[in-house]
């Protein structure tokens, strides 16, 4: 053979391993990636042939908040939600056109089947000439909680933009989950693609924003339930208990700056001195101004950061249209800036996950649990192929046993003795905050509540945001609006 037949013959195999490799890449590696609606939704034939797939069930104690059923057109078969409204924005919704939200988009591999564990099951329906199914997935929400929590805020009516958060303090699983406003993902799911268009669009023009998970993507001042972090800081610190004295005046003098800090009720808080608990009972903002300048800004931080400010903490609801927006303590703020961060207003942005976190760490022997909505993943034939295992978050634990034990008991005073009582419950001890923080002038303040019952062992911690209730600016308030929502939903976990 001479030489240049030789060197085109190399060539030629160089060409050919290389054609079998980038196959091998393609079809192998990349295979998910290319079929996923998720990522590529203009991939018509792919579209339209998961479209036409039996997906899995999105189960809730065993029953169906989202579910495929036969359907008598060329698609075969048709996503339905039994529950839309009190699920939308946990199971999220399934379309043609206008991609896929929630669960649906988070989990929509192991749904849809196309997830590398069920590739066994796929061989076997090939086998068996059938058409492959998608595997199933659990959700951790208590429904008698969520009920509750939806059936809570739609009692302040119907154009309403608030959310409720309530977690398991010992594991971090997800209880209740509700925003307001919704929306009806069979809307969106149906098989006449021009009404679904025509909804989604809809929802997009919308001011209120339906399509947001409040309960992540809001982040607002946390107001009064920030108290919550500087009282656990001064605790941590050493230099306070709960029976500390602290600053109980009418106003106190910020530093570098003529104006000063007042009480929400423009009065003092009981007299010159009052105890650390008193301050949190009464909410008492010059009390909490003069700790947090005491403190500083670092240990304010610090003490928020162990708490998961900073960290994007849940990702079981990751999709195209919805992500964790991240809470956040200010940068650097000077001496008058931490005295307002102390009560949670200046630049301190909170989710209501974010201050249920804040809740469960100091029921939780002050140990802040990663929070997760999904259970478990299941298999076509429903048998366990994952289990989500409790994990804490970084930098835990965020505070000491004695502290938070001794903060849960200040916490249980607010709702015996303080601005709290519209969240007892007969018989079981019920620890919480109030909140009311401070917007724009041209609109109301956002009512905020955070609690967790029963005190001894507590089994469920919320948090509740009244965003917006159009309701008189001097009826707004944490304990008015938003702790009945939190005994609602604290009644119906424990009982």
């Amino acid at each position: 053979m001479n030489k240049p037949i030789r060197t085109m013959a190399v060539l030629c195999l160089f060409l050919f391993l290389a054609l079998m490799l980038n196959a091998t890449y393609v079809q192998y590696w990349q295979a998910e990636s290319l079929s996923s609606l998720s990522e590529h939704p203009d991939n018509v034939r792919v579209r339209d042939a998961e479209f036409s797939r039996e997906r899995g069930s999105i189960l809730v104690r065993g029953q169906a908040v989202a579910e495929s059923r036969p359907s008598d057109d060329a698609y075969q078969f048709q996503r339905v939600y039994p529950r839309p409204n009190q699920y939308a924005h946990l199971a999220g919704f399934f379309s043609r056109d206008s991609g896929i939200g929630g669960v649906e988009a988070s989990y929509n591999s192991i749904l849809s089947g196309s997830d590398s564990r069920l590739f066994g099951y796929r061989v076997v329906d090939l086998v068996d000439d059938e058409s492959p199914r998608g595997g199933s997935v659990t959700l951790t929400v208590d429904p008698q909680a969520q009920k509750a929590a939806y059936d809570g805020i739609q009692a302040l009516g119907s154009d309403v933009q608030a959310a409720v958060v309530a977690i398991e303090p010992s594991t971090g699983k997800i209880l209740a989950m509700v925003s307001s406003p919704g929306f009806d993902p069979n809307r969106l799911s149906t098989h006449d693609f021009a009404s679904a268009n025509d909804y989604r669009q809809r929802l997009l023009e919308r001011d209120d924003r339906p399509l947001d998970n409040r309960a992540i993507e809001e982040v607002l001042p946390p107001g009064s339930t920030f108290k919550l972090v500087t009282a656990a800081a001064a605790l941590e610190s050493g230099d306070y208990d709960p029976d500390t004295q602290v600053d109980g005046n009418a106003t106190l003098d910020l530093p570098q700056t003529s104006t000063d800090l007042v009480n929400e009720s423009g009065g003092s808080c009981g007299g010159p001195t009052i105890t650390l608990t008193r301050a949190l009972e009464v909410s008492c903002n010059v009390s909490f101004g003069s700790v947090g300048l005491d403190l500083g800004a670092d240990a304010l931080a610090e003490q928020a950061e162990r708490f998961g400010f900073g960290t994007r903490t849940f990702t079981d609801l990751d999709d195209a249209l919805t992500r964790q927006a991240v809470s956040t303590f200010p940068e650097d703020p000077d001496a008058p800036q931490t005295a307002l961060s102390a009560i949670g207003q200046f630049d301190v942005r909170a989710t209501p996950l974010q201050m249920a976190m804040v809740t469960a760490g100091i029921a939780n022997d002050g140990v802040v649990r990663q929070p997760y909505l999904v259970d478990e993943i299941l298999s076509p034939k429903l048998e366990t192929l994952e289990r989500t295992e409790p994990e804490d978050m970084p930098d835990q634990p965020a505070m000491s046993p004695e502290n938070a034990r001794d903060l849960r008991d200040m916490m249980v005073s607010v709702v015996q003795n303080g601005t709290g009582t519209a969240a007892q419950i007969e018989g079981v001890e019920v620890g919480g905050k109030t909140g009311t923080a401070q917007s724009a002038p041209d609109r109301p303040p956002y009512a905020w509540f955070v609690s967790f019952a029963p005190a001894d062992t507590p089994a469920v911690a919320v948090a509740v945001l009244v965003q917006d209730a159009a309701v008189e600016r001097d009826q707004i308030s944490g304990g008015g609006l938003a702790a009945p929502i939190a005994r609602a939903v604290m009644q119906a976990v424990v009982g």
